[in-house]
C-alpha cells in the first residue's frame, strides 16, 4: 500500500497520509510523497481543491521520532540531517499555500507538532468531534520552532505561546474558537462535510479562485496601501478574464454561466 494514497472524484483530489500503525508520521518518505503529489497538483487544471485526511485513528503525530533519533548516528550528531529534514518539511508546507487549488485539512484523533502545523498550515480545516491539537515538543525538549511559524498565523498570540510553551492538548471545540479549524462536526459525518466544502469550492471559477487564493497570501505580509495596491491590481487583471465576464453576464441575466475553466 502506498503511504500517500489520491483518490480524485470529479474536480476534487483527497490526499490520505496512509501509515495507520504510526500515526502516519511526516517521515522522510511522507514529506518526500507529498512534495511529489502536490508538485503534480500544482499543474493539474482539472483539479479545483484538494483534501488532505489521515487514515486509521489519527491525522498525523509530526516528525517521525525514531526516524530523528537515528539520524544523530552520523558523524555531526546529526546536525546536517535535520537541518535538511526541517528544509524540506518548510518546502512542502509553503508548497501547500503557494498551491493554484485551496487546500483543506480533515482532521481526526489528534493532530500533533507538524501534524499541527499541516492543519495550520492547510487554507481551511474541519476536525471531528473529539480532536485534539497540540505543539508538544516541548515536552520532550524540543521546542516546535517550525510548527509555530503556522500556528502564529493562524490563531492569537498568546494562545499560541500557551501552546508551545505548556505542550498541552486543545480541543476541537477551542481549536474553532481560535481559528485553527473552521468548522467542528460529528465523527461521522465528517468526510461528507468536508467533501461538501470542497465541492463548493471546486464548483467556482479556477481562475478566479486561484488569483484570488494567490493575492490573500501574498496581502497579509504588506502594509495597508500596499495591500489596497497589489489587491487592486489582481481585480483588474480578473475582470480581464473571458469567464469573469460571463459570470456576470450570467448573474444579470439570472443564468448559470457558461465558464470555459
Amino acid at each position: 500500500m502506498p503511504i500517500l494514497e489520491r483518490c480524485d472524484t470529479k474536480a476534487v483530489a483527497r490526499l490520505t497520509l496512509n501509515v495507520p500503525e504510526k500515526l502516519n508520521p511526516l517521515s522522510d518518505e511522507m514529506l518526500a510523497a507529498l512534495q511529489s503529489e502536490l508538485d503534480t497538483l500544482a499543474e493539474d487544471r482539472s483539479i479545483r481543491a484538494v483534501v488532505i485526511a489521515g487514515a486509521g485513528k489519527a491525522f498525523c503525530a509530526g516528525h517521525d521520532l525514531k526516524q530523528m533519533t537515528a539520524g544523530r548516528a552520523a558523524e555531526d550528531g546529526g546536525k546536517a540531517y535535520f537541518a535538511d529534514l526541517f528544509a524540506r518539511c518548510a518546502t512542502m508546507m509553503q508548497t501547500i499555500q503557494r498551491l493554484p487549488q485551496p487546500v483543506i485539512a480533515e482532521v481526526h484523533g489528534i493532530a500533533t507538532a507538524a501534524g499541527c502545523q499541516l492543519v495550520a498550515t492547510c487554507d481551511m480545516a474541519i476536525a471531528a468531534e473529539g480532536t485534539r491539537f497540540g505543539v508538544n515538543g516541548v515536552n520532550i525538549g524540543l521546542f516546535c520552532s517550525t510548527p509555530m511559524v503556522a500556528l502564529s498565523r493562524n490563531i492569537p498570540r498568546k494562545q499560541a505561546f500557551e501552546m508551545l510553551t505548556t505542550g498541552q492538548f486543545i480541543s476541537a471545540e477551542r481549536a474553532a474558537e481560535l481559528g485553527l479549524v473552521n468548522k467542528v462536526v460529528p465523527a461521522d459525518q465528517l468526510s461528507t462535510e468536508t467533501t461538501a466544502l470542497a465541492e463548493l469550492v471546486a464548483s467556482k471559477l479556477g481562475a478566479a479562485v486561484k488569483i484570488g487564493k494567490e493575492a490573500f497570501y501574498r496581502q497579509l505580509e504588506m502594509g495597508l496601501a500596499e495591500a489596497y495596491a497589489f489587491t487592486g491590481e489582481m481585480m483588474v487583471e480578473n475582470m480581464m478574464y473571458r469567464d469573469t465576464e460571463e459570470g456576470i453576464q450570467a448573474f444579470l441575466e439570472k443564468r448559470s454561466p457558461d465558464w470555459d475553466q
